[in-house]
């Protein structure tokens, strides 16, 4: 059944499964959680369930843990939209369990998940990220409910990012998890020196720059381009004319002569930032 078919139907509220996973071909949206996006704007609620690994921001944490690359994710906003969001909490002994009594896989694949994916460890560390994912929720459920008198001012992120595309991705990732988990709104900064025109930069890189934009705006991020020879300076000013109360960017990867050249431009920024009370965090 299709989005339209069920927005006919005028249900108060629907069932879909599988929040992360991708439509069949000729679907009139690519993703699943497109179509929940569609039902809701329709006035329709929707129960839906998703797993921890498939949560975009933490993508990059999930590889680490188990060493796959998980390639259908969801934005972290379309969490956000939720009005309750419940952990379906299992050991890991009961999810081998319900694995190899073929409740989770087909029984051909069982074997092959076990040594992988569905290892004892491996999940305990995925039920530790979606239990300090739900707490967050909780928390960012009582502090949308408190008066508005008594709220502390609201953080506003911005993320700087270059050309480097694993860099970027890292610092997008990390930053929407920041802002999600304050529940605040963050923004995306790319500054375009003369050394990245797109004239001076491989096809390739345009090409992930793009993306790195794309994917940005799915997490709920402005994203904001500007064109300067000073990046210090452009940071600056998009800090003061958006009231930024924290800059997130990447490692630097300089070598010893460009740390020594870098340090007084760096320090720059570093007082400045710091004399308009702002927070720097530097993301690995």
């Amino acid at each position: 059944m299709d989005v339209q078919a069920i927005v006919n139907l005028h249900p108060e509220v629907v069932i879909i499964d599988e929040l992360a996973h991708t439509n069949i071909e000729g679907s009139k949206n690519e993703k699943r959680w497109q179509d929940v996006v569609e039902v809701l704007e329709a006035g329709i609620s929707v129960i839906s369930a998703v797993n921890i690994q498939h949560l975009e921001s933490l993508n990059e944490e999930v590889r680490q843990i188990t060493g796959i690359e998980v390639t259908e994710r969801i934005p972290d906003n379309i969490l956000r939209m939720a009005d309750e969001v419940v952990n379906i909490d299992l050991t890991a002994d009961e999810l081998v369990t319900r694995l190899r009594e073929g409740k989770i896989y087909d029984p051909a694949k069982v074997e092959t998940a076990l040594r992988n994916f569905f290892q004892p460890d491996k999940i305990l560390q995925l039920r530790e990220l979606a239990l300090k994912e739900v707490a967050a929720q909780v928390e960012r459920k009582i502090d949308a409910e408190l008066p508005q008198t008594i709220k502390l001012k609201p953080e506003r992120f911005l993320a700087c990012i270059s050309s480097n595309e694993q860099t970027a991705k890292a610092v997008i990732r990390k930053t929407a998890w920041l802002a999600s988990y304050y529940n605040s709104t963050w923004k995306l900064l790319y500054v375009q020196t003369p050394a990245e025109a797109p004239a001076r930069i491989p096809l390739a890189a345009q090409r992930h720059l793009i993306n790195n934009f794309k994917l940005a705006t799915q997490m709920g991020a402005e994203v904001i381009q500007v064109q300067s020879d000073n990046v210090p300076q452009a940071i600056l000013d998009v800090v003061r004319e958006r009231d930024i109360t924290t800059v997130c960017m990447g490692k630097p990867h300089f070598s010893l002569i460009r740390i020594i050249l870098n340090t007084a431009v760096f320090n720059k920024l570093l007082n400045n930032l710091s004399s308009s009370e702002v927070d720097l965090i530097i993301l690995s």
